[in-house]
């Protein structure tokens, strides 16, 4: 269990506190065992349709091609929580629908499964009436779906949480590092990089291919895990 601290944004009397290493070795627990149950195996990188099925699992449902306009501009996902049973997870439609964005569509649905895993029972205990018929909402927009800093005590500390998540579910900290180290030893340089090393862009160009993701995702799981500095 993590450690719960006093909520300062008012919204919880008391939040969860996650220091990286531990939201690592939860998100890489939950993908591992999910891609285990599937195949008896692990490999990455994980399928989009298995990702689908894995915030299905979570979920009460999941509607890959929701309108979110009314919620605002860039807002690209949504979670809403309920008194009882499982939350109900959206993406905004254009992220599903064209494969341009399909990294994209990955790293909201990540965002929101953590979200519905381990954000849900806060709402339960403290946000959600059982005599409602309505949800509490969580609204994630595009700039906070992938946490770019280290720090763990952001002000907004649910969307950190997520963002943080979702690079650790699509890139699972122990099969970073062994896509790391790999690309040192073939290019005979040192873990971890730093930026201004023009082998920095061939670390990140091997991480998107291994990992199935965007050259930003990328840039910043390695910057949060400390391969590239």
């Amino acid at each position: 269990m993590p450690k719960m601290v006093r909520d300062i944004t008012g919204k919880f009397n008391q939040r969860p506190h996650y220091e990286p290493r531990e939201l690592d070795m939860e998100c890489e627990k939950i993908i591992c065992d999910f891609l285990r149950t599937l195949y008896g195996q692990v490999s990455f990188p994980v399928s989009t349709d298995d990702l689908t099925k894995l915030v299905e699992k979570f979920a009460s449902s999941f509607d890959q091609y929701a309108d979110l306009s009314e919620y605002g501009a860039n807002v690209d996902g949504l979670t809403e929580f309920y008194a009882k049973g499982k939350p109900k997870v959206s993406v905004a439609a254009r992220l599903s629908e064209s494969s341009t964005y399909e990294n994209r569509f990955r790293t909201t649905m990540t965002h929101e499964l953590f979200h519905a895993i381990f954000h849900d029972y806060l709402y339960k205990m403290e946000l959600v009436s059982p005599a409602s018929k309505n949800g509490a909402l969580q609204i994630c927009k595009r700039d906070d779906i992938m946490s770019k800093s280290k720090a763990s005590g952001a002000t907004d500390w649910m969307e950190w949480q997520a963002g943080y998540a979702c690079g650790a579910f699509l890139m699972p900290a122990s099969f970073l590092k062994k896509t790391v180290e790999a690309y040192c030893t073939v290019a005979n340089v040192t873990n971890p990089i730093s930026q201004s090393n023009p082998r920095s862009d061939e670390l990140i160009e091997a991480v998107m291919s291994a990992f199935q993701v965007s050259k930003d995702a990328a840039r910043v799981r390695l910057l949060v895990t400390n391969h590239l500095q």
